[in-house]
């Protein structure tokens, strides 16, 4: 969650609403600021040379994106909304002065940098698992909540097949038989390991 944003740069917001298929930026354009995600879903993609998406991350509601863009010229990918979303900017200019005059709020940007190279790392661990249920369950076992068993699903399954690295029919069929051998419990937007792991 965004609770590293200081009333300075929470006041110089600017709300936009996105309807579902509609991009907020695409690779290339020059950069305003970054964004947080108020309500719906944001993917961040890019498109490989054979033509296909490649999604980089998925935002979710209270999280932001793009914050590189305060260092760079131009956006490195797009961004999408999955769903009808309301995003807020908050301009490069603003941000970076917060950041001179307010030497605790650019420790708190930081350490929420450092959380998303360690959340990264991860994710390039759970590309180097070469079965698609062991890939699945490494996913579930590191996103479950409280519980430890429950996790609710970002967006489409489609969504996280591409977050994987996963084509959806392989997910789809991954978590059929995941289901069929009492490992998971499905329901409409989260899925419940059904034992505890280790």
């Amino acid at each position: 969650m965004a609770d590293w944003l200081t009333p300075t740069v929470k006041a110089a917001g600017i709300e936009r609403a996105l309807k579902a298929g509609q991009v907020l930026f695409r690779t290339s354009h020059r950069t305003a600021g970054f964004y947080e995600v108020m309500t719906g879903i944001v993917r961040l993609l890019r498109v490989d040379q054979a033509g296909r998406e490649v999604v980089l991350h998925v935002a979710t509601g209270g999280e932001t994106l793009a914050e590189a863009s305060l260092f760079a010229p131009t956006y490195h990918c797009d961004a999408i909304a999955t769903t009808d979303a309301v995003v807020r900017l908050y301009p490069k200019a603003i941000v970076l002065a917060e950041f001179e005059r307010n030497s605790k709020a650019a420790q708190a940007f930081m350490a929420m940098l450092a959380r998303q190279v360690m959340h990264l790392r991860t994710r390039l661990e759970q590309r180097n698992i070469h079965s698609a249920r062991d890939r699945v369950l490494h996913y579930l076992t590191l996103n479950a909540g409280e519980d430890t068993r429950t996790v609710m699903v970002p967006g489409t399954l489609k969504d996280l097949a591409a977050e994987l690295g996963l084509t959806h029919e392989a997910l789809y069929r991954t978590l059929a038989d995941l289901a069929t051998a009492g490992e998971i419990e499905r329901f409409k937007s989260k899925i419940r390991l059904a034992k505890l792991r280790v």
